[in-house]
């Protein structure tokens, strides 16, 4: 798992579980380039240094690095042989933390929890359960990402394209189960993840987000 690299087409995304918003989405192979890609976005769209967790894929480790951290270069110790080369560090904040599921005969049987960089804020608190559920939903709503079938994209900029509207939807058009607020009246209301973040002050209408001046850089 911690190795594995794939020629083939997948869909990354980075998920904040508070909000419950898609922050970013990466179309593209299972390697490098891509998880940078994905933390890249991460970087230029969330200010200071967020919490981070994942699977045991190795290249997020690659990929936090790169953008949370620094070059560091280490004092001589005055002892024979080699002295280290200078090495990249996490940024004083970063906190990364993986979950390790592994599988035998197609059933779970152990899962594995990874404090990688930071400190240690609690076993309850490292858990990938909230982007596994949004993976089960983009999973459903779309044919297109359905293991074994037959409606794929031909074109990975048309899975992209397709995957940028599904996500802008569901941030700010589509009503979270998890976030309710009462009105006016006191009448619970379920929020769109983009409203609980605090960037708009209503949920929008798919009418609003399809006419929505795309040049503008804030709403």
């Amino acid at each position: 798992m911690e190795q594995f690299e794939d020629d083939g087409t997948w869909l990354w995304v980075a998920f904040d579980p508070e909000h419950k918003v898609v922050l970013a989405h990466v179309v593209g192979e299972r390697k490098q380039p891509s998880a940078n890609k994905l933390i890249k976005q991460v970087k230029q769209k969330v200010a200071g240094t967020p919490s981070f967790c994942s699977d045991g894929l190795k290249f997020y480790k690659n990929a936090l690095l790169k953008f949370y951290g620094h070059m560091t270069s280490f004092p001589k110790t005055g002892l024979r042989g080699r002295p280290r080369v200078p090495a990249s560090v996490p940024d004083e904040g970063l906190r990364y933390a993986q979950v390790i599921k592994r599988h035998r005969n197609g059933h779970l049987v152990e899962v594995e929890k990874k404090q990688i960089f930071g400190e240690d804020a609690g076993r309850a608190s490292i858990s990938t359960t909230f982007i596994e559920r949004c993976n089960l939903t983009i999973r459903q709503e779309n044919k297109r990402l359905t293991r074994k079938t037959l409606a794929f994209s031909k074109r990975q900029y048309r899975l992209d394209a397709h995957m940028t509207l599904y996500f802008a939807n569901y941030n700010f058009c589509r009503p979270h189960g998890s976030l309710r607020h009462p009105d006016a009246s006191g009448t619970m209301r379920r929020w769109t993840p983009m409203r609980e973040l605090g960037v708009t002050d209503r949920n929008w209408s798919l009418e609003e987000l399809l006419t929505f001046p795309y040049h503008k850089t804030s709403v």
